[in-house]
């Protein structure tokens, strides 16, 4: 792909974080948006943000994990541009709970917004993209793609998931020859809002949150989300550009990736170790 000028880019998840990030870059880039999110007052906030740049931006409130609206979104967005280039699946939630103590709500949410949404996005999308003769699919997992952690059993699942359904896709594209290139991201720490949100999310699953639960949310987000979302964007389109079919996002995801290759046997004992070290 030589470019995003006049590319139509469908980003989920774009009213807050990486999502919007990558609108605004995209938009920056010459590209014609469809954005949408769950949350209406943040997919208005980033909608805002592009308004007075170009062409009017392509918005709808959308809960990914919802098959049928989904697929009424492609069909919307079709209608309105005549064909889509790019699709970043990028909307997703965190919880975390240890296995022993998880009820199966969060796993179910989790896996709805995280998985199923990427699923949902690029089977709806992907006719269009292969129609487009210049396709791509753009799966936003984790470095917990590819690194477990403690207390994250569902959003590691899921993310591994979306790995694991992104090289899928990739071999069915190359070997059928289809104009559809693939990537998969893993962004290490970002400065977004989701360690919090994930915790409004425990709590409106009638979950107790603990000063714990409080105290490594804010470590999370103070000292270990600390990449710059623009700076994320940036990167990932970069790397969407160049064909790249998996992007590591900052220092930590391209260590963590190299210490699970090295140490495939001893890096959970490394994890578990600092993790105690944490909570104390």
């Amino acid at each position: 792909m030589s470019g995003f000028q006049s590319k139509v880019a469908v980003v989920t998840g774009a009213g807050s974080g990486i999502g919007r990030a990558l609108a605004l870059e995209l938009h920056r880039r010459g590209a014609r948006l469809a954005i949408s999110d769950k949350n209406a007052e943040g997919l208005c906030a980033t909608a805002e943000l592009l308004d007075g740049h170009g062409e009017t931006v392509h918005e709808s409130v959308l809960d990914v994990s919802d098959r049928h609206a989904v697929e009424a979104y492609a069909g919307n967005v079709v209608r309105q541009y005549g064909t889509v280039h790019q699709i970043y699946n990028n909307a997703g939630v965190a919880s975390g709970r240890k296995i022993v103590e998880a009820p199966y709500e969060i796993y179910d949410r989790v896996f709805e917004v995280n998985l199923w949404g990427v699923i949902h996005g690029t089977k709806a999308f992907l006719p269009h993209l292969i129609a487009s003769g210049d396709g791509h699919v753009i799966n936003i997992s984790s470095l917990n793609g590819y690194v477990a952690q403690g207390e994250l059993s569902a959003y590691c699942t899921s993310k591994f998931a979306v790995r694991g359904f992104t090289e899928s896709l990739r071999v069915e594209m190359l070997r059928d020859r289809q104009p559809v290139k693939v990537t998969c991201v893993h962004p290490g720490g970002i400065k977004t809002n989701i360690a919090r949100a994930g915790l409004e999310s425990a709590r409106e699953l009638g979950l107790s949150v603990t000063d714990r639960d409080r105290k490594l949310v804010e470590l999370y987000t103070n000292r270990l989300l600390r990449m710059d979302p623009a700076r994320c964007a940036s990167i990932v389109l970069d790397a969407v550009q160049a064909g790249k079919p998996r992007v590591r996002v900052g220092n930590d995801a391209r260590i963590s990736d190299w210490m699970v290759r090295l140490a495939p046997r001893g890096y959970p004992r490394l994890i578990a170790t600092a993790e105690r070290l944490v909570a104390r």
